[in-house]
């Protein structure tokens, strides 16, 4: 009956979405992308990270209670309430929800489907794709979808205070989503169409859950993982008799986990208590590789169900092997990317459609040709992030070519409709379900209950969101040479940013000495001198956008370093050269500008200050004339209270064009930041863990970490070694900071280049050192410096800034001018003589 109420009020599925589901929609994407922006900090530029920050915070508080200005729907009522009924009730409800929306989802789709597949002929109709892809999206309706809704009520509802009763009202809806886990209903873990965790709500769910079942909650975590349509939930249904969705009608996206209770016999012998399953959507969809960020979606979902796992089922069918690879590339990647996680996934490769009994021993050698492959990539990751340690794949994720493989006939023995079932499918199924079983006999779980699962699953979604770069590629090779391409034209770069900083010093020295005995130049005018320089930075500039567009020409020409993999990467590294030549021209043309405003008021300063000395002059005289008509003695605080208050009223009349100090710190944060975005989500997590005005305060030094650490500091301390780790941080330090010190004798104001020259040494340091710092002591070294190179550079700026303000130069002789008030005041012999002296 429920049900019915609930799908008879359907006629639009969209609109129906809009009425009755209001926070899952655009509320909860625009969410999303806040608390990725949060961590990942890609549109922050040069702004103040700490307020940039704050702002989306406070953007995501605003649709928070958007979210919360809703009123709960009826059809969330009815549905909550018919949850809320005992266990049988509940059971058929959630039945007749399914075959009435599934029935719904069929009707309305199919048209959409073939539209979809039409478009997605020609690559050119990208953006039709996206919002094709978008009403397919909106049109499939679900019974996730309706707990989806309940998980934003309930995850709004904490923003609410803790009193009202809207948020008392709701608290029990993590247990009754506890309760339907126990019961064998699968729960949403990933939102496949924002590609995020609703975190609390999945939280509290697996906290209610430790709850009901404690003390029996240690768990195994198994999931699955392959191309769209290999039958991966068939698969599941099949070997553990359960009943995830299979080809409905409906286009869900995202993973599940859903509960399995162990029977005694199993009990003892695998050491747990519950299985988790975790089915998730197709990987590399032919509709979403159309799609930007399709490479992002995949290989985060991809990462995040195979960290939680203790084992994963690699689906492949044949056709499809490369893609597989590619994925599982960039999850040992992600991996070696994120701090030691101390846990290797064991993999299962499930090779489907394979009819030969003897599939196994012809294979061998494409196995071991499939291993070799992964342990090439694996090498080329582990390279590029410096861990040349994990040599091999089987370093990263437990994988036996012997016993890893499974080889698994078609489920129908024909073809469909008319098809039966294949009997030797359920059979192969068997048997691999008896091998994984004999895997997880051994498996020494790193959730070893629920709530162990529950702060892994937090801890590896932060680092999945801290990951800015790895996961935007198909593969590690791809990624590889992409970053050789970015370590090039960095150095392009900035040989071209230095040479444009020699070239304004040199133009700043020129304008500074123009009209100068010793300085030759034919021309007299100011004006015209600064118009003459701009013309030869043009040519300058456009000499400098020349050699780097041709450098990058001859980059795409060579043969080595897999270049044609970044081929499609061409035409944005070309227009990142042109924006940056545009950068540096409104840079220069500021700078040259300035330096000629400057000449000018240096010009002009003697005669400024000549006019304000008189007006000062003035004032002091008609402030004596007024004292002495009011009193004849006056004490000494009377009269320094009475100039006190002459001397701002005066200086409130007189006009001064002060500069503003910069915020040095956002600027070497920015670039420091800048610097280490390609290391990986452990680099961008060190460096939101400590502010930049806290470091470089102390000396240096390496903090020891673990048993052997600490043993070998022990041993050197008593031969009294030291650290090769800390000789390199302390000889790179001192080459810092003699920069920085001669940097302060120029005793100009701080330019970009600076902080950019300092990370430049460090780089280059590190590179050639003897001895490869780990990442934590790269941040650390680099935060240490950097936080010590911004506080001197804020003084040299903050100083540069004083001396050439007018303000403060009349400020410095403000004591004179007191002093003199008061010889004036009681008429001393030698009053007339400092009298001439001002003027």
């Amino acid at each position: 009956k429920n049900a019915d109420t609930i799908t008879a009020e359907i006629q639009d599925t969209l609109k129906y979405k809009e009425d009755q589901l209001p926070l899952q929609g655009e509320i909860w994407k625009e969410l999303t992308c806040l608390e990725k922006e949060e961590f990942r900090l890609r549109k922050v530029g040069s702004e103040n990270i700490e307020t940039y920050k704050n702002n989306l915070q406070e953007q995501k508080k605003d649709l928070r209670r958007k979210q919360n200005s809703y009123k709960m729907s009826e059809a969330m009522k009815h549905f909550i309430r018919a949850i809320s009924s005992p266990g049988t009730e509940r059971c058929y409800f959630l039945k007749w929800m399914q075959m009435n929306l599934d029935n719904l989802s069929r009707i309305k789709l199919s048209g959409l489907r073939e539209l979809y597949k039409e478009k997605c002929q020609d690559s050119e109709n990208k953006e039709e794709i996206k919002e094709i892809d978008k009403q397919l999206s909106s049109s499939s309706l679900g019974s996730e979808h309706f707990f989806r809704e309940m998980g934003q009520i309930y995850e709004a509802s904490l923003f609410l205070p803790e009193t009202d009763p809207s948020r008392q009202q709701l608290q029990h809806l993590p247990r009754l989503c506890a309760q339907l886990l126990l019961d064998g209903f699968p729960l949403e873990l990933v939102d496949g169409d924002a590609s995020n965790i609703p975190l609390r709500w999945v939280s509290d769910v697996l906290s209610q859950l430790n709850d009901l079942v404690s003390p029996n909650n240690k768990i195994l975590v198994a999931t699955v993982l392959g191309v769209q349509s290999t039958g991966k939930s068939t698969l599941l249904n099949t070997m553990f008799g359960v009943q995830f969705a299979v080809s409905s009608g409906r286009c869900t996206r995202g993973a599940f986990m859903l509960l399995i209770k162990v029977n005694e016999v199993l009990k003892k012998t695998l050491n747990c208590d519950f299985m988790m399953i975790i089915d998730t959507e197709g990987l590399k969809s032919p509709d979403m590789t159309q799609l930007d960020n399709s490479y992002e979606h995949d290989n985060e979902l991809a990462t995040l169900v195979v960290g939680l796992s203790d084992i994963t089922i690699i689906n492949i069918a044949m056709e499809n092997s490369t893609e597989m690879k590619d994925i599982l590339q960039i999850v040992v990647h992600a991996f070696l990317r994120m701090k030691e996680v101390g846990k290797k996934p064991k993999c299962q490769f499930v090779h489907q459609n394979v009819s030969d009994v003897s599939a196994h021993e012809k294979n061998l050698r494409d196995r071991q040709l499939f291993l070799q492959q992964l342990n090439e990539m694996t090498q080329a990751a582990a390279k590029m992030e410096k861990k040349e340690k994990n040599k091999n794949f089987t370093d990263v994720m437990e994988y036996n070519p012997d016993t890893g493989n499974s080889y698994i006939p078609g489920l129908w023995d024909g073809n469909p409709p008319m098809a039966p079932v294949n009997a030797g499918y359920s059979e192969a199924v068997y048997e691999l379900k008896k091998n994984i079983i004999q895997q997880l006999k051994n498996c020494e779980s790193t959730s070893n209950n629920i709530l162990e699962f529950r702060k892994w699953m937090k801890s590896l979604w932060t680092a999945v969101k801290h990951e800015n770069f790895i996961f935007s590629f198909r593969n590690s090779l791809v990624a590889d040479a992409y970053m050789k391409l970015c370590s090039k034209f960095n150095k392009w770069e900035w040989e071209f940013r230095k040479a444009m900083y020699i070239w304004v010093i040199n133009a700043e020295t020129r304008i500074s000495n123009f009209g100068s005995v010793a300085a030759k130049s034919e021309l007299s005018d100011l004006r015209d001198f600064i118009s003459q320089l701009k013309s030869e930075a043009a040519t300058e500039l456009t000499g400098w956008e020349t050699k780097l567009l041709n450098n990058l020409k001859e980059y795409f020409k060579q043969t080595e370093g897999h270049v044609h993999l970044v081929e499609r990467y061409r035409e944005e590294f070309s227009n990142s050269i042109k924006n940056l030549r545009q950068q540096e021209e409104s840079s220069v043309i500021n700078q040259l500008t300035a330096a000629a405003d400057n000449k000018q008021g240096i010009k002009e300063l003697p005669k400024i200050q000549e006019n304000h000395t008189k007006e000062i002059v003035k004032a002091v005289c008609s402030l004596i004339d007024e004292c002495r008509t009011e009193k004849d003695q006056m004490t000494d605080l009377e009269l320094n209270k009475e100039f006190d208050q002459m001397w701002i009223k005066t200086l409130n009349t007189l006009t001064f064009t002060a500069q503003k100090p910069s915020d040095i710190f956002t600027s070497v944060s920015h670039h420091l930041r800048l610097n280490l975005s390609y290391k990986g989500s452990h680099a961008s997590e060190l460096l939101s863990e400590k502010r930049l005005v806290e470091c470089g305060l102390q000396t240096f030094n390496f903090l020891i970490k673990g048993r052997f650490d600490e043993a070998f500091k022990n041993i050197k301390g008593l031969l009294n070694l030291i650290d090769p780790r800390q000789q390199i941080a302390d000889s790179i330090i001192a080459s810092c900071t003699d920069f920085v010190s001669d940097k302060m004798k120029s005793k100009n104001s701080y330019d970009d280049t600076d902080i950019q020259e300092i990370l430049h040494i460090v780089d280059e340091k590190l590179n050639n050192a003897a001895v490869k710092l780990n990442i934590e002591l790269e941040v650390s070294l680099k935060q240490h410096i950097c936080g010590f190179a911004a506080r001197e550079f804020q003084k040299m700026h903050e100083d540069f800034i004083e001396e050439n303000d007018l303000k403060s130069c009349l400020q410095k002789h403000k004591e004179r001018f007191c002093s003199n008030f008061k010889d004036l005041f009681y008429e001393r012999d030698w009053y007339s003589r400092k009298l001439k002296m001002w003027v």
